[in-house]
C-alpha cells in the first residue's frame, strides 16, 4: 500500500509548468551544443588536428558540468522559476561570443567554455519539475523534462543548416533572440510548486550535507556513464562520423540528431518505465545493453543500415539510463535536498561526457581508429552496471516503492 503522498494526485498547473520547463530546457541544451555540429568547419577553418578539435568540442561541457552544482543549491533556494529565467539570459552573453570567435581557437575556447552556463539548465529544472509531481509520477514527469535534452537533436540537424543559409554569426543572433525571449517567457508564466518552499540554510553547508549522503555518490557514477555517454556521442559524433566514415558536416548532423531523438525518446520511457518495474531495473538494462553496443560500434560496422542501427541502440540504451538513474533520485532523496543531489548528479553526468570526446580524439590520432576508445566505454559501461547490480541488491525491495 502506497503512502498518502505517493497516491496524491497531479497538482492543477503541474503540465504546463512541466511544459514550459521543458521547452527552456531544449532551447538552453541547443545553445550549449552550439560548437559540436561545426566541428568540422572551425577544423578546416583553423587548422585543427583531432585532439585539437576534440578539445574545442568538449569545452562547453565542462561548465555546463561544473555549474550544476551551485545552480542545483542555487533552485533550492530561489526556486525553479527565477533560475530558469537567469539561465536563459545569462546563456545569451557567451551564445553572441561564440559568434564572434569563429577566426580565433583560443577566442573559441573562452567562449566555449563560457557557454557552459546554458548546460547547467538541468539542474534547475529537475527539482522544480520534481516539486509539482508526488513520488509515483516523479519518474514520468522528469523523464519527460529529460527529454528536453533533444536540444542536442535540434542543434546538430538545423545548426549547420542555419549557417549554411545565413551564416555563422546571423545563426548566433538569432539563438540569442530566442534565448531572451524563452527567458521573458519563463519570467512571465513559469511557476514555483504551490508547496514549494525556499531552503534557508547557508548554501555551504547544504552542499557539504549532500556530499555526505552515500546516495549522491552512488547516483553520480551511474549518471556520468548514461548522461554522460549521451552527451560525448552528441558532441563528438558529428567529428567521429566525418572522419571515421567520410560524411559530409551536414549528413553527420542529419545522424546525429538521430542519434540524439532517439535517446530522447527514450528518456520519458526509462522514467514511466522506472515507475512500473523499478528504476535498478531500467538501469542495468541501459548499462549492459550500451557496453554491448560499444563492442559492436568498436569494429566499424559498415555506414547506413548496420553503423545506424548499432548507434541508435546505443542511444536508445543511454536514453532509458538517464530516464532510469533520475527517477531513483526521486524515490531514495528528499524532496528538499533533490536540488542539491542534482546539482552533483549532473555535475558528474556532464563531466561524464567531457572526458571521452578528448580520449577519442587522442585515441584516433595516436591510432587512425577509434576502437580502443569504444572498447574502454564497453568495459566501464559494463563494471557500472555490476556495480548498480551489487549496491542495490539489498535494497531492491523497495525499489518499487516510493519513498
Amino acid at each position: 500500500m502506497g503512502t498518502p503522498e505517493a497516491s496524491a494526485p497531479v497538482q492543477r498547473g503541474a503540465g504546463a509548468n512541466l511544459a514550459l520547463a521543458t521547452a527552456a530546457f531544449v532551447l538552453t541544451f541547443w545553445a550549449w551544443n552550439l560548437i559540436g555540429p561545426l566541428s568540422k568547419t572551425y577544423s578546416e577553418q583553423l587548422g585543427l588536428n583531432p585532439t585539437q578539435t576534440s578539445v574545442l568540442v568538449a569545452f562547453p561541457v565542462l561548465v555546463g558540468a561544473v555549474g550544476r552544482i551551485p545552480a542545483g543549491i542555487l533552485t533550492d533556494r530561489f526556486g525553479g522559476r527565477a533560475m530558469l529565467t537567469a539561465t536563459c539570459f545569462a546563456a545569451t552573453v557567451p551564445v553572441l561570443l561564440v559568434g564572434l570567435s569563429g577566426n580565433s581557437y583560443a577566442a573559441l575556447l573562452a567562449s566555449g567554455f563560457l557557454l557552459g552556463v546554458a548546460g547547467t539548465s538541468f539542474a534547475v529544472g529537475i527539482p522544480f519539475v520534481n516539486a509539482w509531481y508526488p513520488p509515483a509520477k516523479r519518474g514520468f514527469a522528469t523523464g519527460v523534462f529529460g527529454a528536453g535534452m533533444g536540444g542536442t537533436a535540434l542543434s546538430a540537424f538545423l545548426t549547420p543548416r542555419l549557417v549554411d543559409g545565413v551564416g555563422l554569426l546571423p545563426t548566433h543572433l538569432l539563438m540569442c533572440a530566442a534565448l531572451a525571449a524563452m527567458g521573458l517567457v519563463c519570467w512571465a508564466f513559469v511557476r514555483d510548486a504551490p508547496q514549494w518552499r525556499p531552503a534557508k540554510e547557508p548554501a555551504l553547508p547544504r552542499l557539504k550535507t549532500v556530499m555526505r549522503l552515500k546516495v549522491t555518490w552512488q547516483m553520480a557514477l551511474l549518471y556520468a556513464i548514461a548522461f554522460g555517454g549521451f552527451v560525448a556521442f552528441s558532441t563528438y559524433l558529428p567529428t567521429m562520423l566525418t572522419t571515421a566514415y567520410g560524411f559530409a558536416q551536414t549528413e553527420a548532423g542529419l545522424r546525429t540528431a538521430g542519434f540524439s531523438l532517439a535517446a530522447v525518446v527514450a528518456r520519458p520511457v526509462g522514467g514511466s518505465l522506472s515507475d512500473r518495474v523499478g528504476p535498478l531495473r531500467v538501469c542495468l538494462a541501459s548499462f549492459f545493453g550500451a557496453s554491448v553496443m560499444a563492442v559492436v560500434l568498436a569494429f566499424e560496422p559498415p555506414p547506413e543500415i548496420p553503423a545506424g542501427t548499432a548507434f541508435v541502440l546505443m542511444a536508445l540504451f543511454l536514453g532509458l539510463g538517464t530516464g532510469g538513474v533520475f527517477a531513483l533520485v526521486a524515490e531514495r532523496v528528499e524532496p528538499a535536498r533533490v536540488g542539491g543531489v542534482t546539482g552533483i548528479v549532473g555535475a558528474a553526468g556532464g563531466l561524464g561526457g567531457y572526458f571521452p570526446p578528448l580520449v577519442m580524439g587522442a585515441v584516433y590520432e595516436l591510432t587512425g581508429s577509434y576502437m580502443l576508445g569504444l572498447l574502454l566505454l564497453a568495459a566501464t559501461a559494463a563494471a557500472v552496471g555490476i556495480f548498480a547490480m551489487r549496491a542495490f541488491r539489498g535494497a531492491r525491495e523497495v525499489e518499487h516503492r516510493p519513498t
